[in-house]
C-alpha cells in the first residue's frame, strides 16, 4: 500500500500499514465506506478486515453508521485539539499570524506541508466574515495558490521534477510554464524573490501572498500566507506586504530551528524522515 494514495493490494506490508490503509481511504469525496466496499478496494479477507475495523472503532478512529457503514470517529477531533495545543509550528507562528491580521486586511494563515499535501493548520483575521475555501484540515491544491507555490519553490529539484511531470496541466494553468524547464525556471524565480503571489487561483476574487518556512536544512515545513479581496490588495504596497510576510516567515523558522538545536537528539531509529 502506498501511503496517501488510498490503494493497496491487501497482500503487502505489515499489519500496521494495512490498518492505516483503511484510514487512508476516507476523504472529503468518500467520507463513508461499507465493509463490503472496503473488502473490494483493499482485497483483505473478511476476518482480517473485521479485526481491523474492530480495532479502529474501539480506539475511536472510526464510528459505525446506522446504515451499516463507517466514518471517521471522534478520536480524530481529540487529536486535533491536542495538535493545536502542542504543535511547535503553530505556537511559533501564532503571534506573527495575529500581527499580520492586525496590520493587513484579509486572513493570515499557516499551511503545513507533509508528504504531498498542504493543510491549513492555523489562521487569524479581523474580518467578521472572512472568505476562504480551505478551512483548517481541508487539503489545499498542490499547485494552485501562493502557499503551494512558496512550498514548491523550495523543494529539492528532483521532487520538483516529479511534481511537474505529474501535474503538468496544473502548472500550465497557473502560469508556471507549459514545459518542465519553464516550470522549474518559474519556481527558481519564486525562490529568489522569497515569496509567491497568486490571484484568484484558490478562491475567486482573493489575492494571496506567501513565504515558505524552512527547517535548518532549508527544506520547507510550511507556508505563511495572507489572502485578501482584490480591491483591498489594490490599495496596499504589495512590496511592503511581501516583505512583512517574508520577515515573519523567517522569524518563525528561526524560532523553530533554535528550539530544535537545543532539544535532545532523537534516537536514530526514531529520527524523522522526510519524503
Amino acid at each position: 500500500m502506498s501511503r496517501g494514495t488510498g490503494t493497496s493490494t491487501g497482500t503487502g506490508g505489515g499489519s500496521g500499514e494495512r490498518l492505516l490503509a483503511i484510514f487512508d481511504l476516507f476523504s472529503e469525496e468518500r467520507p463513508e465506506w461499507s465493509s463490503q466496499e472496503l473488502i473490494q478496494r483493499l482485497g483483505y479477507s473478511r476476518p482480517t478486515l473485521y479485526r481491523y475495523l474492530k480495532l479502529l472503532k474501539g480506539a475511536g478512529f472510526l464510528m459505525a453508521l446506522p446504515g451499516g457503514g463507517f466514518a471517521i470517529g471522534p478520536r480524530v477531533v481529540e487529536l486535533d485539539y491536542l495538535m493545536r495545543r502542542s504543535d511547535p509550528l503553530v505556537e511559533a507562528a501564532r503571534p506573527h499570524l495575529a500581527e499580520l491580521a492586525g496590520r493587513f486586511p484579509g486572513t493570515a494563515f499557516l499551511a503545513r506541508w507533509y508528504g504531498t499535501k498542504l493543510l491549513c493548520v492555523a489562521s487569524e483575521t479581523r474580518d467578521p466574515a472572512p472568505r476562504s475555501s480551505y478551512p483548517r484540515g481541508r487539503p489545499m491544491p498542490l499547485v494552485r495558490g501562493a502557499a503551494a507555490k512558496a512550498i514548491l519553490a523550495h523543494l529539492p529539484r528532483r521532487q520538483q521534477q516529479r511534481l511537474v511531470a505529474g501535474h503538468a496541466a496544473a502548472f500550465a494553468a497557473t502560469g508556471l510554464g507549459n514545459s518542465e524547464d519553464a516550470a522549474l525556471q518559474a519556481l527558481r524565480g519564486i525562490r529568489r524573490a522569497g515569496y509567491a503571489h497568486a490571484r484568484g487561483e484558490v478562491t475567486p476574487g482573493l489575492v494571496g501572498t506567501a513565504a515558505a518556512i524552512l527547517d535548518a536544512g532549508r527544506i520547507p515545513l510550511a507556508a505563511l500566507c495572507l489572502s485578501m479581496p482584490e480591491a483591498a490588495h489594490a490599495k496596499l504596497d504589495s512590496d511592503a506586504l511581501a516583505r512583512a510576510i517574508s520577515t515573519a516567515a523567517a522569524a518563525i523558522a528561526n524560532a523553530l530551528n533554535a528550539d530544535e538545536a537545543s532539544a535532545p537528539q532523537a534516537l536514530p531509529e526514531f529520527a524523522e524522515t522526510r519524503p
